[in-house]
């Protein structure tokens, strides 16, 4: 698909400028974007915001230096003067510069990418919208304990621009949607949460309105209310080392938090690690590190269909591609942008994003998804003779080198003789990143696998939010820390 050309003026104008001014490379990333958050609580509208921002950010090397700068004033004379801030910049830099800034090789696309939908959703009236979100908070607070009642749909579409002096030009059209709901029950001491389809507010995809409507928010309400009321009187959960069962959105969560951050390869190589820390995974265990069990399978996938790390090409326009990371347990590679992959000698890897126009791209996940197995859940279950089933991430906590990590879980139940027991409350567990990874003995197949989102992955300086996706089955870990242990 051919580009639209609809910013060419400025895009010219600042890539000339720079080159002018003595850049031996540039970009423009131009971004438009437009978003819609609806609220409601107990009944009632509590938010309902519609947003727009536009700008664009000039990114250049001179004199083996970068330079970055952006502005929100689409013109052209402003592009003159951002390519020229920029250079600048780089030229400052370049006095300090403890290296030389190199990027990897790459072929310059013209293209035009757009996220595949069937329902804009843009086009589905607020009325619609509010209706589905208002029977969901309804059937919530039909059941007697429900204090608080929560409901909320996101929508974002992002048109960008990126253009390099390399000739590299792609315009890209991205659209997300986001739904979730929240029943909060209290008696005594006690508040309880439930969620659905996820945690953290809401489950987010690069789909259409389609995507809310297969979630079905009001038929899911009851019984997420019901759960809530239930885990009020369910007994503590219990304490000790035994065989634990993750669902799939709580699976993908661990990766994200001890498979994704560790390998991202500024933080292996120590360029990131003031926000987000650094990483266990360093460059003498690729390609023998036992990172995790032979079931254990990691591939980063930019163009997995409706993940929420899916487009056609990252923030450097290098081209969305299937990578894998872990290989039977074993790690094999790392997730690259030129810049990083540059160090190493290979080419970019498709992981150079970033979250807003006025902001330079840094390595970031994808949809980084662990393979499905074999085993259908309920045959899990079945081989499973004692242990606890835990479901939807309530907590999470993990140390810099993302090694040591405890998490917690909304609810769990007890599997006893391979079938589904007592309702236990407050459940968590505590690992070693890789001890946690070598336990796990068994992965669901792709009946139960869904590619969940996290829209709120945070790293850099200034802190950068991007949207991420993981692929994920339940899955099975043996000799877990569970509770407080003594």
């Amino acid at each position: 698909m051919q580009p639209t050309y609809t910013h060419k003026g400025i895009v010219d104008r600042a890539l000339d400028t720079a080159v002018v001014q003595g850049a031996t490379y540039a970009d423009v990333r131009i971004q438009d974007q437009v978003s819609q958050s609806v609220q409601t609580r107990n009944g009632a509208v509590e938010n309902l915001l519609s947003a727009k921002d536009h700008g664009f950010g000039v990114r250049v090397i001179v004199d083996g230096a970068w330079g970055f700068a952006s502005s929100s004033l689409l013109e052209t004379a402003e592009a003159d003067r951002i390519a020229a801030l920029a250079v600048e910049i780089a030229r400052a830099s370049a006095l300090v510069r403890a290296g030389t800034a190199r990027l990897s090789p790459e072929i310059p696309f013209v293209d035009r990418y757009e996220t595949p939908v069937a329902i804009d959703p843009f086009t589905v009236p607020i009325e619609q919208k509010l209706e589905l979100l208002m029977a969901a908070d309804a059937a919530m607070q039909a059941v007697r304990g429900i204090k608080v009642a929560l409901g909320s749909l996101y929508f974002q579409r992002d048109d960008k621009s990126f253009a390099s002096t390399e000739g590299g030009y792609i315009e890209q059209r991205l659209f997300e949607s986001g739904c979730g709901i929240n029943a909060i029950a209290v008696g005594g001491r006690e508040v309880q949460n439930r969620s659905y389809p996820n945690s953290g507010g809401r489950h987010q995809v690069t789909e259409g309105f389609e995507f809310v409507r297969r979630q079905d928010l009001p038929g899911n309400a009851s019984r997420v209310a019901e759960e809530a009321v239930a885990l009020l009187t369910a007994p503590q959960c219990p304490s000790g080392e035994m065989t634990v069962v993750l669902d799939g959105s709580q699976v993908a969560l661990q990766v994200h938090e001890s498979c994704g951050h560790p390998v991202e390869l500024d933080r292996v190589m120590g360029t990131e690690a003031a926000y987000s820390g650094t990483s266990l995974l360093t460059l003498d265990k690729l390609g023998s590190y036992q990172y995790g069990s032979e079931h254990v399978s990691i591939i980063a996938d930019g163009s997995l269909p409706g993940g929420l790390g899916t487009f056609g090409y990252d923030d450097e326009g290098v081209p969305a591609q299937r990578v894998p990371i872990i290989e039977h347990g074993v790690l094999v590679n790392y997730l690259t942008d030129r810049q990083s992959a540059a160090q190493l000698d290979q080419r970019s890897n498709g992981t150079g994003r970033a979250s807003s126009w006025g902001r330079i791209p840094l390595v970031r996940m994808t949809n980084l998804s662990i393979e499905p197995g074999t085993w259908s859940f309920d045959d899990l279950l079945a081989d499973t003779d004692d242990g606890l089933y835990m479901q939807t991430n309530r907590s999470w906590s993990i140390d810099d080198r993302r090694l040591n990590f405890q998490f917690g879980t909304e609810i769990a139940w007890e599997i006893n003789g391979g079938k589904l027991g007592k309702m236990y409350r407050n459940p968590t567990y505590t690992g070693i990143t890789p001890r946690f990874w070598n336990g796990c003995d068994a992965v669901c197949n792709e009946e139960s696998y869904v590619v969940w989102g996290t829209p709120n992955c945070g790293k850099g300086q200034p802190p950068q939010v991007a949207h991420v996706g993981h692929g994920a089955a339940p899955a099975r870990f043996r000799n877990v820390r569970v509770g407080v242990v003594r």
